[in-house]
């Protein structure tokens, strides 16, 4: 399956092609060692220089990465955060302002951490989509379609009835191009955002640096409020490549010693997440296997 979206493309983005358009190119979605990435800011914001792109510094339930990196303000910085919802799905926000942001965090995010700190908050979608909603920011459901057996995108949520498909309406746009997910569930999530009318990024999902501008989301913009109007209002392309085999095993080895500290939190976080899932299943199965008869 190939994606219908215009503004989608799947290959290595051609930075200095990108550049030569006119066109500011940004890494979306991307972690540090301020939650479950052994990378350093200054080493991110290094190579994005380096590499001719912005970057938007994206760690679970945490803003110290972004206010380390605006100090330095080397770099086009879109000030970011991945709120890992009790629900399930994982939300990207992204505000114009590292004052917004930080507000933000402190009034509604910072005291909702639960005992594994990335890995999930005891903030709903709803309850997200709620404050989201005071500020100037854009709501974007990373990864819609993964990961695994997890729910931890939105739009699997919404398949799995989870959901209704109404909540598609909370969010301003869809991460249509995931470094750490299939080309197809890639594409589905492109053709999902062109039929829905929504706005689309796309990021690495990068947690080492090796990763980091794999995918771009790119515009006619010089500054973080130019960038994300243009994003908003669907004046933007996205293009990248999804990591190989080998490029998410070594991925998963720098993270799992973030997580070793929490192995006992996380095996209850991800008890009570699926519970309600099972639940849900176990109510739901009888009547779908009675309309298939």
């Amino acid at each position: 399956m190939n994606s219908t979206s215009p503004r989608v493309s799947f290959g290595e983005p051609d930075t200095a092609a990108i550049r030569r358009h006119g066109l500011a190119g940004v890494d979306m979605h991307f972690h540090t060692n301020h939650s479950d990435s052994p990378t350093c800011v200054g080493d991110a914001l290094a190579l994005a220089k380096k590499k001719g792109i912005g970057l938007a510094i994206t760690d679970h339930n945490a803003i110290s990465g972004v206010v380390e990196a605006h100090r330095q303000d080397n770099t086009l910085l879109i000030p970011g955060i991945e709120i890992s919802a009790w629900d399930g799905p994982h939300i990207l926000l992204y505000f114009y302002s590292v004052n917004d942001l930080t507000e933000c965090y402190e009034r509604h995010i910072a005291d909702k951490k639960s005992s594994s700190p990335y890995l999930a908050t005891s903030l709903t979608t709803l309850e997200i989509a709620a404050f989201a909603d005071d500020y100037t920011c854009l709501m974007v459901a990373a990864h819609p379609f993964g990961y695994l057996l997890f729910n931890k995108g939105l739009a699997k949520c919404i398949e799995h009835r989870y959901f209704s498909s109404r909540m598609y309406g909370e969010f301003d746009g869809l991460e249509v191009i995931s470094g750490g997910m299939s080309r197809t569930l890639n594409e589905k999530a492109a053709d999902l955002a062109e039929s829905r009318g929504m706005c689309i990024t796309g990021g690495t999902d990068g947690h080492i640096l090796s990763d980091l501008g794999h995918v771009l989301t790119c515009a006619h913009a010089e500054t973080t409020e130019e960038f994300l109007e243009a994003v908003l209002h669907r004046k933007n392309c996205v293009m990248g490549r999804e990591k190989n085999l080998m490029e998410k095993c070594v991925m998963a080895s720098a993270m799992l010693p973030q997580y070793l500290p929490y192995t006992w939190p996380s095996l209850q976080v991800h008890y009570h997440q699926n519970l309600p899932r099972i639940r849900h299943f176990i109510e739901n199965y009888p009547k779908e296997n009675k309309k298939k008869r």
